[in-house]
């Protein structure tokens, strides 16, 4: 009788001293045997499932139904989710946000990276979403290629300006003290406000203190939502499943300024933009 053994094989790894301490999964309970619930079971058409999913609310409280961390394991290869292949987070490609007047469609993901003494750090990973009317406002870019509406500046302007929501979800891929994340944000918002008028630093110090004390563990979710070009909500949530509204964002040159950081011509993420990019020119074929 021949028997086999089993080889542990350990893989090289990349020590990067910033709270990468490993976590331990414990096992929990068998579920039942689910062979006699299989003839219940129906298939649904992939377009019936949303509708179930999604839970509008007036109250400015978001409604997700989503968790980064369940969806990084149990959703690989799910038509739902769309992967950011950097750092494996995972996205629904539609999202249902209070305050939204419709569910919002996922355009592309990407990932923002620090280099700290030569080596690059992946924090967090990013998707941008959109009500999908603004589609409507963007016929004179049909037939552009990817390349070219990355380049094209006027383009990304027309989506903020556009008086429909946009959505960008961030999930953090470590853990991120809030000050740090905010001092970074803040470093590449406020050079781009040349003449900061009350309103805007009333707004900076507003959004400031939703990081300010506050520790960010790997899976939050922080979600910026522009209703309008002068209006945006700002949540943040530890488990990514659901969160009141932190704070509401009235300064056009804030927002403006912000929307710029991602989809400028010098964006913090050049993947995400590159990713916006490619998902345009396949919806306006």
């Amino acid at each position: 009788m021949t028997t086999s053994k089993l080889i542990w094989v350990s893989s090289p790894t990349l020590s990067i001293s910033w709270n990468s301490n490993p976590r331990t999964c414990l096992p929990g309970r068998n579920p039942p045997n689910p062979r006699p619930l299989l003839h219940k079971i129906r298939a649904l058409p992939f377009s019936s499932t949303f509708p179930h999913t999604f839970s509008l609310q007036k109250d400015y409280s978001f409604h997700t139904h989503f968790s980064p961390k369940a969806a990084s394991s149990s959703s690989v290869g799910s038509p739902e989710y769309m992967e950011e292949p950097s750092t494996k987070v995972k996205f629904q490609r539609v999202l249902s946000l209070s305050g939204c007047s419709s569910p919002l469609s996922l355009l592309g993901t990407g990932y923002r990276e620090k280099v700290f003494a030569i080596i690059g750090v992946k924090v967090y990973a990013a998707g941008l979403y959109v009500n999908q009317s603004i589609l409507s406002r963007l016929d004179a870019w049909k037939g552009r290629s990817a390349q070219e509406i990355q380049q094209d500046s006027p383009l990304f302007h027309s989506i903020l300006q556009a008086p429909l929501e946009k959505s960008l979800h961030i999930v953090l891929v470590r853990d991120v003290d809030g000050k740090t994340f905010w001092d970074a944000l803040d470093d590449a918002i406020s050079p781009r406000i040349k003449s900061p008028t009350p309103a805007d630093e009333s707004a900076l110090s507003t959004f400031r203190s939703i990081f300010q004390g506050r520790p960010f563990k790997k899976g939050t979710s922080i979600f910026l939502t522009w209703l309008d070009p002068t209006k945006m909500l700002v949540s943040v949530s530890s488990d990514g499943l659901r969160s009141a509204v932190d704070t509401k964002i009235e300064s056009m040159n804030v927002t403006l300024s912000l929307f710029d950081v991602f989809f400028g011509s010098d964006p913090v993420s050049p993947s995400l933009k590159s990713s916006v990019a490619n998902g345009l020119a396949t919806m306006l074929k």
